[in-house]
């Protein structure tokens, strides 16, 4: 069995004394794991940083095995995030919250091209941020928890939207909330994509996400906690505002 694709580097773990795992994300094949005989050697350093982009190639005797990979540099993302702790987190993040909720061998191309044009932007400070909130929202939709923020839930207009259901994921207006406004969760400007740049209400949009893949996504899949690296990346952006 053999298939090549590209894709983006998640993790590479040790794997022997030379060898290591790399974890990838594909257009064709979604997360997909490898060996890579000869990982450890100077030879890959540049190549096996988390977020680049590879030429894969991949063989195993049977398509359920580990296989092993070839792998070629595409590009390096490293450059455009070591010099900035925001951009290193936020990319630790995503690669992070992929490991986490996405199951192995499952197609998703609309995701892997979602995920390489926000890596693509982190290099624009004054975007990404605000552009990892929407790639975060849309993967709530793909593990089939997404949001609803086009209507009210209760009245179904579509202006004055300042709450969401901590329930449905719905949001709702301000007329709509009456004496349930206490139970409901904020929805700010950003989730409507009404600020494409880096807004301040930032890291509380984040809490609120935060709270659907927590009460929601993790509880459904059986995993037991957000990845760290998001609660990093979320306190680097929380000193950042302060």
């Amino acid at each position: 069995m053999e298939w090549r694709d590209q894709g983006i580097l998640l993790s590479a773990r040790q794997h022997g004394e030379a060898s290591v795992i790399l974890d990838v994300l594909t257009p064709s094949l979604g997360r997909h794991s490898g060996v890579v005989r000869g990982g450890k050697s100077r030879k890959f350093a540049a190549a096996l940083q988390p977020g680049a982009q590879l030429d894969l190639m991949w063989k195993a005797r049977l398509q359920e095995h580990l296989g092993t990979f070839q792998v070629d540099l595409i590009r390096s993302r490293s450059a455009m995030v070591m010099s900035d702790r925001r951009a290193l987190s936020g990319l630790g993040a995503v690669t992070g919250m992929l490991l986490a909720f996405l199951p192995e061998r499952e197609t998703n191309a609309p995701l892997f091209y979602a995920t390489e044009q926000l890596l693509d932007l982190l290099e624009h400070a004054e975007v990404w941020p605000a552009a990892y909130l929407r790639w975060e929202l849309g993967l709530l939709e793909i593990l089939g928890f997404g949001l609803d923020l086009s209507a009210c839930a209760v009245t179904g207009q579509t202006d004055d939207l300042i709450f969401i259901s901590p329930k449905t994921g719905r949001a709702v207006s301000r007329s709509g909330a009456g004496k349930w406004a206490d139970r409901l969760l904020p929805l700010f400007p950003v989730m409507l994509g009404q600020d494409n740049k880096y807004p301040a209400d930032l890291p509380q949009a984040l809490e609120v996400s935060g709270y659907f893949f927590k009460n929601h996504a993790c509880q459904s899949l059986g995993i037991n906690h957000l990845p760290p690296a998001r609660s990093r990346f979320l306190d680097t952006l929380t000193k950042t505002n302060q």
